[in-house]
């Protein structure tokens, strides 16, 4: 019997919401500040969940390729879901260490796993030409999601900061069924047990032996990294110019909208401006976003300069993955996005305890700035040699 695995798309669409329908996103660093945390502990939370995510990321993915992409699915949800009730019913730095953790490991399992799902549900029904079209929807149905989160987390915040962590333990729990309803595409491969040579081997193959695929993943994992640092700061520098908490959600609900918008146009504008042009001048903005950001000592200039920054994120992350997902071999796709997650959560537990201390020794607006110079060298030092493994496209 021959399966259609359309129906797989809008199980992963509701896997996005209920990962990306984030209450407590644009208001986390003020509740740690409520709870009495410092900007260094805040980020060093922020820097564990990062760590937890990169000592089990390329092994969820390599469970992924073995176990199946729906397996591993499930037990993203599920601890995604816990990981919130912990928040909810917890309070102090270590508390929320451990719901950070939980999280972390939640989004190992999940992330890679999801992209390489709809990849391979793609080709088994002979449509894997058309994967950027719909990774693009996903990802704008998931800052869509973001986007409505960021009103909703202000408004409730505003109420108590507590009361997000309420509603997005509701929200996460939505994942585990949609996961449990998936249908496994058939996947080559000829492997039977798991083996940790054998995820060795694939970051080795991925990250030394393929030349073209380990630029792809740097330089993708840098601007990863400092789109995911944005992220974390710009609430900060919000609250910095006085802004309440249905400001900054609101503010959170507009730029998930831009993103999602810009991201949904992301294939034909990088056909339309070519492949070398869409990646410089997305890197441009995105690292020099940081340094304009540091230099804003006015909210009228700095909302702007955010607005441009994550235009250029709409644009990048799709435009990225699918770079890589062109490269890579079927059997060792979710091992290879994970080693790209991997990388991206590397760079951001060494760069957000840097940024929290710089922040609280000197001034928030100068750890953007010079964080901003250290994306940029990072970039620059990177961008040739990873141009260098695209063909020309007009």
């Amino acid at each position: 019997m021959q399966h259609s695995y359309s129906q797989n798309i809008y199980r992963l669409y509701i896997i996005k919401i209920a990962k990306w329908f984030m209450l407590t996103m644009p208001i986390i660093m003020l509740f740690y500040k409520d709870m009495g945390l410092t900007n260094e502990e805040a980020f060093q939370l922020k820097a564990i969940y990062s760590i937890s995510i990169v000592i089990f990321e390329v092994p969820s993915g390599y469970l992924a390729d073995i176990l199946g992409r729906k397996v591993t699915l499930i037990i993203g949800a599920f601890l995604g879901t816990l990981g919130f009730v912990f928040y909810s019913f917890g309070e102090g730095f270590w508390m929320f260490l451990a719901a950070e953790l939980t999280l972390g490991i939640g989004q190992s399992f999940v992330s890679g796993a999801d992209s390489a799902m709809l990849f391979d549900s793609l080709k088994a029904d002979g449509k894997s030409n058309k994967y950027l079209k719909y990774e693009g929807i996903n990802f704008s149905v998931g800052n869509y999601s973001e986007a409505l989160a960021g009103l909703a987390g202000g408004a409730l915040a505003e109420i108590s900061l507590h009361l997000p962590f309420y509603f997005q333990t509701g929200i996460a729990f939505l994942g585990i069924p949609a996961a449990i309803t998936l249908l496994e595409p058939p996947v080559k491969s000829s492997r039977k047990k798991p083996r940790f040579k054998d995820i060795l081997n694939v970051v080795h193959y991925a990250l030394v032996k393929n030349n073209k695929l380990r630029w792809n993943l740097i330089y993708s994992s840098i601007i990863g990294t400092s789109t995911l640092t944005m992220a974390w700061v710009y609430q900060l520098k919000l609250h910095e110019f006085g802004f309440s908490e249905l400001f900054i959600g609101g503010t959170a609900t507009v730029l998930n909208l831009l993103v999602g918008t810009v991201t949904l146009f992301s294939s034909k504008l990088k056909n339309n401006m070519g492949s070398r042009v869409t990646v410089l001048s997305t890197s441009l903005l995105i690292t020099g976003g940081f340094i304009l950001a540091g230099l804003s000592s006015d909210a009228l200039f700095f909302l702007p300069v955010l607005g441009i920054f994550y235009m250029a994120r709409g644009i990048a992350t799709p435009v990225l993955k699918d770079y890589i997902n062109q490269i890579t071999p079927s059997e060792i796709r979710a091992t290879v996005l994970s080693v790209r997650s991997l990388l991206i959560r590397g760079i951001f537990a060494i760069v957000a305890p840097l940024f929290g201390w710089l922040s609280d020794e000197l001034s928030l607006s100068q750890a953007l700035w010079i964080i901003g110079l250290v994306f940029f060298t990072l970039s620059l030092s990177t961008v040739t040699l990873f141009l260098r493994t695209l063909k020309v496209r007009h």
